[in-house]
């Protein structure tokens, strides 16, 4: 289940959180007691952002700006796919896997955003966008100047804006639903200690490389002189 309490129908008043919970789950359904949507997601990110309808309302808004942009929606969503990967959400990642298949993109194009780097289904701009995006999401902003060179070889500086502010929106969709474990990023974490073997106790792991250290190497006899 998400980290935070989820709003039930009935405790809806605001109008915007109820036309799009009528829209995506259906007229009169509550999406806590009946989750899921057609897409497959379950829907708690709405759910969950419903807690306060200004935030939600943000959000909202910050869809309807990315599908108003004039940056060709490949681009768009290449960059949107690559940072759910490289942030890894799951959510994020699938769903926008989802949105490149409806804009036409063949299947192979779209499995490989995941492994770009040695992925000969891009040309030079689409490269450039997902090396761009991997700047921003995994090198904090910091970005080489060849890469921005190829990038205004092709766009205008307007959809080089639309660009950062998409991707760098869906680095922190991406980061905000694996931290309240919304939709597909409701799951645990990978990193967990493996036990050793009962018999093992608490034993040094590194005593076996400590006693091989103090052996003499073949042929000392511990006389020569330092």
């Amino acid at each position: 289940m998400p980290r935070l309490r989820q709003v039930g129908r009935a405790e809806v008043t605001d109008k915007l959180i109820l036309f799009f919970y009528d829209r995506l789950f259906g007229e009169g359904r509550d999406p806590v007691a009946e989750p899921g949507t057609e897409a497959g997601s379950p829907g708690t990110w709405w759910t969950t952002f419903a807690l306060d309808p200004a935030i939600f309302k943000h959000c909202v808004q910050g869809f309807q700006l990315y599908r108003g942009a004039k940056l060709d929606p490949v681009l768009r969503e290449l960059g949107q796919t690559r940072a759910g990967w490289a942030r890894g959400s799951q959510f994020v990642y699938s769903q926008h896997c989802k949105q490149l298949r409806a804009l036409g993109v063949p299947e192979e194009k779209v499995r490989a955003v995941a492994h770009w780097e040695v992925s000969d289904k891009f040309d030079e701009l689409e490269r450039a966008v997902l090396a761009y995006t991997d700047a921003l999401v995994l090198g904090g902003g910091r970005v080489h100047d060849e890469v921005f060179a190829v990038l205004k070889k092709h766009l205008p500086d307007e959809q080089i804006l639309e660009l950062t502010y998409i991707t760098c929106l869906y680095d922190m969709h991406a980061t905000m639903s694996k931290a309240l474990r919304t939709e597909f990023d409701d799951r645990d974490d990978p990193i967990v200690e493996v036990a050793a073997p009962e018999e093992f106790g608490t034993r040094d792991l590194a005593e076996p490389f400590l006693e091989s250290g103090r052996s003499r190497p073949h042929g000392q006899t511990g006389q020569e002189s330092a």
